[in-house]
């Protein structure tokens, strides 16, 4: 019998879903969607796997919907998308695992206690990924939840790779670089074989370039090093988040401009960034349209920052056969990937700039001693893979029978 496992991806300010149904041992997109402006003006819009419009709402300005309301609207809509598919199982993104979980895992009270602890370490992430999984334990308990990480994929990590210099005390408290973006990572991972076999078996580095940017290096598949560290505001400049920032400024803005911890917190995860620099947006798009030299400032430095990132990482590997981009500013941005590409001439890229403008996927010439990629992440798939592997054949039959039975 076939069955439906929903993934969920709640943030600040939003609840976005997917519905997967199982058909023939299968996972096929039925539909998804997202509630945004939970808090300011919420609008839902849920579409089929062609994009086709299944739904639509407004709920008007200053309606503080919240994730319980959110949630409340979500299910009535599924459960008049499932009809008679049973609900076999709930698949969470949840941003931080520390070092207690390197694999998917199935949700409790305990796990959710645990879970809490890693809100310093993901501020923007970690509580809101957290609220929708407590509200449905409370509301419908008789569904499995399972919980995968974007930090599980890089604790293959060599050890030397996760240790910062500080006292060994604090390293063992975990205290150490953890990398996010995780499941992306694991995604293209997973379908480059498919694309390009000697990449997947060698040496690739994969941009995970979106809202929020983090480069990765993959042997083999297997992660070795990533550009974010302790927390997901290391690394890379990103739409609102500063990347990598000499410790002694913020010591410098605590003494000498007296900010107080949350305002630092403010400043390097919602002040910064392209948004900072430019003082005009975050949106990679509405900096590339506009002829502000601050604009064109925030976009050099963020090319900038990915070659010297690039260098590092291929440094990792012990040389390079192969990059991806993937995520909203990769897949779509194709000046940026130019401008990458271009200065990542002297590692062996040699970009095919028609095949780039068209997309990819691939957008190297054919001569290039490293290829260059275009691959669509789908975190969504991979949280679905991995919630049906967990619940396994047994745990969908005893849900089938739950749905049936009540």
């Amino acid at each position: 019998m076939a069955a439906a496992i929903l993934v969920l991806n709640a943030g600040s300010s939003s609840i976005k879903f997917s519905l997967f149904a199982e058909r023939g041992g299968v996972l096929e997109l039925d539909c998804r969607g997202q509630i945004e402006g939970i808090t300011t003006s919420p609008r839902f819009i849920a579409r089929d796997a062609v994009g086709a419009i299944l739904g639509e709402r407004s709920w008007g300005d200053g309606v503080k919907l919240g994730h319980d309301g959110a949630l409340e609207h979500l299910s009535a809509f599924l459960r008049g998308e499932l009809k008679d598919l049973p609900l076999a199982g709930v698949g969470h993104r949840v941003v931080h695992g520390g070092l207690e979980y390197a694999e998917p895992v199935l949700i409790d009270s305990g796990v959710i206690a645990a879970l809490r602890k890693f809100i310093p370490l993901a501020p923007l992430h970690q509580p809101h990924n957290l609220t929708p999984i407590r509200l449905l334990l409370e509301r419908m308990p008789q569904v499995p939840q399972v919980a995968c990480f974007d930090t599980a994929f890089h604790r293959s990590n060599p050890a030397l790779a996760q240790w910062f210099a500080l006292p060994a005390e604090m390293h063992d408290a975990g205290v150490r670089r953890y990398g996010f973006h995780g499941l992306s990572y694991e995604y293209v991972a997973s379908v480059l074989p498919r694309v390009d076999a000697a990449a997947a078996a060698g040496r690739t580095v994969v941009l995970h370039l979106g809202n929020g940017a983090s480069m990765c290096a993959l042997a083999g598949g297997s992660s070795v090093a990533s550009t974010m560290g302790f927390t997901a505001v290391d690394g890379l400049p990103m739409g609102t988040r500063c990347g990598s920032i000499d410790p002694g400024v913020i010591l410098y803005l605590m003494s000498e401009r007296k900010m107080t911890a949350g305002a630092i917190e403010k400043l390097v995860y919602n002040q910064s960034g392209l948004l900072g620099v430019s003082g005009i947006s975050s949106d990679m798009r509405t900096l590339l349209a506009s002829s502000e030299p601050r604009a064109r400032l925030a976009v050099d430095l963020y090319v900038y920052r990915i070659g010297r990132e690039l260098g590092s990482l291929a440094a990792a590997l012990g040389g390079l056969d192969a990059i991806v981009f993937t995520a909203g500013i990769g897949e779509n941005a194709a000046v940026i990937r130019e401008r990458v590409c271009r200065d990542a001439s002297w590692l062996g890229v040699n970009l095919d700039g028609a095949a780039n403008r068209a997309g990819g996927p691939r957008i190297s010439t054919a001569q290039s001693r490293v290829s260059a990629w275009v691959i669509p992440t789908n975190e969504e798939l991979m949280i679905a893979q991995h919630t049906r592997r967990l619940l396994g054949d047994t745990a969908v039959d005893r849900e089938v029978r739950l749905n049936a039975e009540g």
